[in-house]
């Protein structure tokens, strides 16, 4: 099978779902779950059908697509001006790179149509325009990294660290840092326990990702748990000392 060509049909069809999913949300009249629930299983049934008709001597290995196959990532290569370059590296790098550019030169407008879209049209910024232009971005790099890391993972990967950063600060450049480097957390975290427990590398990878939200969720210093019941004392124990010094005002007077 041709990899490139598979990667850029299953991109465009990614593109197609999150902005067709956008433009029923856009109208007001379907909700986020409902245009994810009539768009997606469209185009998977549009997929099935292609596969099943054009496709039947193809080998899918399911379990590579949805919990990922990394140890093999390295063997899967691609010619670089002469140079054999893992695949992973070459698209993954890629897309990295397309990402910072994007966020690097869009970093106001994505900034002002997050926290504030009411000024951002009133300063001819377009938050729809942004918001449809980062879901391609979010797409296509979820399709490059399927195939290394698996469904699982790239979900995971997309939510978990950006969860557990913002349970920890409420600054956006602290945050993406903190996202960052959860991930990087739980990749190498994932990597070494898996090898020490002859485990699943995605699936391991998975598991610290979400240790680090339960952290996060414990031990956060303003929206934690911990950190809540803590407030929650201390308001407790300053209203008992009021009631008590109203009544012992009540009692003197």
């Amino acid at each position: 099978r041709a990899p490139l060509p598979i990667v850029a049909g299953a991109a465009v069809f990614g593109i197609i779902c999150v902005l067709g999913i956008d433009a029923l949300r856009s109208t007001g009249l379907v909700k986020w779950d409902a245009a994810i629930a009539l768009v997606f299983p469209a185009l998977f049934a549009l997929g099935v059908i292609g596969i099943s008709t054009y496709a039947t001597g193809v080998h899918l290995d399911l379990d590579s697509t949805i919990y990922g196959e990394i140890a093999f990532a390295p063997f899967l290569s691609l010619d670089v001006l002469g140079t054999e370059l893992p695949r992973t590296v070459v698209l993954g790098g890629a897309a990295v790179v397309a990402n910072l550019a994007f966020v690097a030169l869009l970093w106001r407008k994505l900034k002002t149509t997050s926290f504030d879209p009411q000024y951002a049209q009133a300063v001819a910024v377009s938050p729809a325009r942004l918001s449809r232009m980062l879901l391609v971005a979010v797409a296509i790099t979820a399709v490059i990294s399927f195939e290394s890391v698996g469904a699982i993972l790239v979900v995971t990967l997309l939510i978990v660290p950006a969860a557990a950063a913002h349970l920890l600060t409420d600054r956006l450049t602290a945050m993406i840092a903190i996202t960052v480097a959860i991930g990087w957390v739980a990749a190498i975290g994932g990597l070494t326990f898996a090898s020490a427990a002859d485990a699943s590398i995605a699936g391991m990878m998975g598991v610290v990702a979400a240790g680090c939200f339960v952290l996060a969720l414990l031990a956060g210093p303003r929206y934690g748990l911990a950190a809540r019941a803590i407030r929650r004392h201390r308001a407790g124990r300053r209203a008992r000392a009021m009631l008590g010094a109203a009544r012992e005002a009540d009692a003197t007077s």
